[in-house]
């Protein structure tokens, strides 16, 4: 019967935890392993755990976990978001997915959303070990999101960031910016449709923050992780939303040019409606197809007889 299980590993020099669910297909493995985690502030009871039963059903097993300071991870403050330690956390996922004993060290798949996305572009560029990386609405270049933002946005939000950095020297407490807003507010996502949007992937009784330390927005802007598709040599397949005004569709699909083995799919939706209803369906259906071309789970093959 297929499970999910509660994990933890340990990521950093201080030895904080990740905490996660391990999803296991029916049989006995080695499986291959999707490693899944989410885009700016999110956690994993946002709508991962949909992608992650699809992928199961399929003979997948998936590695869902939530960054250090957000969720169930340890890390405090809380809501910190430091791209340098979120990228450590992916290399400790993949090295505590590569130590399962009914999952193949040599099937480890990446599959990042929204920031997540550019993510595991960045991981899998380093790690030529990776066997396939699925990248959905993918943030790939921080100063054409910034770019996306309207100015009054970008403005409220940077004084934000700076008085953030001044404190953390002086060892005070965050100042906190929403990670989505309405339009034109101080909020890091504050496209019309971002408030919403967001906040609709929350599930009903989820104790959750819409919020994260201002510092980020700087680190944000210099963060052009499609830069990195062209060291990717695994097959990475793009799943692009051709209206996002959060990862804006057109550096998105130069950078997926770049990359040696790149496949993409193109939808005519927003950046938040991937996660939900005919877009969803759509979506994994693409992901199904790419992950059975490109990493095959060999359940055919066993129940040939």
């Amino acid at each position: 019967m297929k499970q999910r299980l509660d994990v933890a590993f340990a990521s950093g020099p201080q030895g904080e935890h990740c905490l996660g669910w391990l999803y296991e297909p029916d049989g006995i493995g080695p499986f291959p392993v999707i490693v899944m985690a989410h885009g700016l502030g999110g956690v994993k009871e946002m709508r991962l755990d949909a992608f992650a039963e699809r992928f199961s059903m399929a003979g997948y097993a998936c590695l869902v976990f939530d960054y250090r300071h957000f969720g169930a991870s340890d890390g405090h403050p809380r809501q910190v978001l430091d791209i340098g330690r979120q990228l450590e956390d992916w290399s400790c996922a993949m090295a505590f997915a590569r130590q399962q004993d009914r999952l193949d060290p040599a099937r480890v798949v990446l599959w990042g959303t929204s920031f997540g996305a550019g993510h595991a572009i960045v991981s899998a560029a380093r790690d030529h070990q990776v066997a396939a990386a699925i990248v959905q609405c993918p943030f790939t270049d921080g100063i054409a999101s910034a770019l996306a933002m309207h100015w009054k946005s970008s403005l409220k939000v940077t004084a934000m960031a700076v008085c953030d950095v001044l404190g953390s020297l002086l060892g005070m407490a965050p100042v906190f910016v929403a990670t989505a807003g309405p339009a034109r507010s101080a909020a890091l996502m504050s496209a019309p449709d971002a408030l919403a949007g967001f906040l609709a992937l929350v599930p009903e009784g989820l104790a959750f923050q819409n919020r994260v330390a201002a510092r980020v927005a700087l680190g944000i802007l210099a963060y052009r992780p499609g830069r990195k598709a062209t060291k990717v040599a695994c097959p990475i397949l793009f799943c692009i939303c051709e209206r996002d005004s959060v990862a804006p569709a057109v550096p998105s699909l130069r950078y997926a040019k770049g990359a040696p083995a790149a496949e993409v799919c193109l939808y005519p939706e927003r950046h938040f409606d991937i996660y939900v209803g005919e877009a969803f369906e759509r979506a994994v259906a693409d992901q199904l197809a790419f992950l059975q071309r490109c990493v095959p789970t060999g359940l055919d093959e066993r129940h040939s007889d």
